[in-house]
């Protein structure tokens, strides 16, 4: 399964480089979607994706409009992680799909609205407590990558066994 995680407008440089370490980790390919609220030659960004970079597969695009455009939800299978869903992200069947796409927000403001209720039948929550706004964007992004990846019994990843080969 190819995954791909779309960051549409991050703010914080720290959040995207845990993000893209993620990415390099699982073969993920790392979507960033502008204007982004810090530079990608940014120290913090670096420093938190650490050595990962050369390892990670990165595709920018100069707004939402043109990677709609190019990846249009109506033709592939698309998640928007929003706070306003109804649905859980959990209780997708992502095991029988080749290609995915997760869309996170901005961290102060998620995805735009019209979006969410365009395609509300595509996006996915992570259940919380009601008197909180929302989890960490890196955060979200790992629980719902890895979801995902223990529906495919974490194919491509290394197993356990193989630490302990000798």
């Amino acid at each position: 399964m190819k995954i791909n995680v779309v960051m549409v407008e991050p703010e914080i440089p720290q959040n995207t480089g845990n993000i893209a370490r993620t990415c390099a980790a699982i073969g993920a390919k790392l979507h960033l979607v502008y204007p982004l609220g810090f530079s990608i030659s940014d120290k913090y960004l670096k420093r938190a994706g650490l050595d990962y970079w050369d390892k990670l597969e990165i595709e920018e695009h100069t707004s939402l409009k043109e990677f709609l455009e190019k990846y249009k939800p109506e033709e592939h299978n698309m998640f928007l992680a929003s706070t306003k869903s109804k649905q859980c992200y959990s209780d997708v069947d992502y095991s029988k799909m080749e290609e995915i796409f997760i869309l996170f927000g901005k961290e102060t403001k998620g995805l735009p609205e019209d979006l969410i209720q365009k395609y509300m039948d595509k996006a996915i929550r992570i259940p919380m407590r009601d008197s909180l706004r929302s989890l960490n964007l890196s955060n979200s992004v790992a629980i719902i990558v890895y979801e995902v990846l223990r529906q495919v019994n974490f194919d491509g990843l290394k197993e356990i066994s193989d630490y302990f080969e000798n």
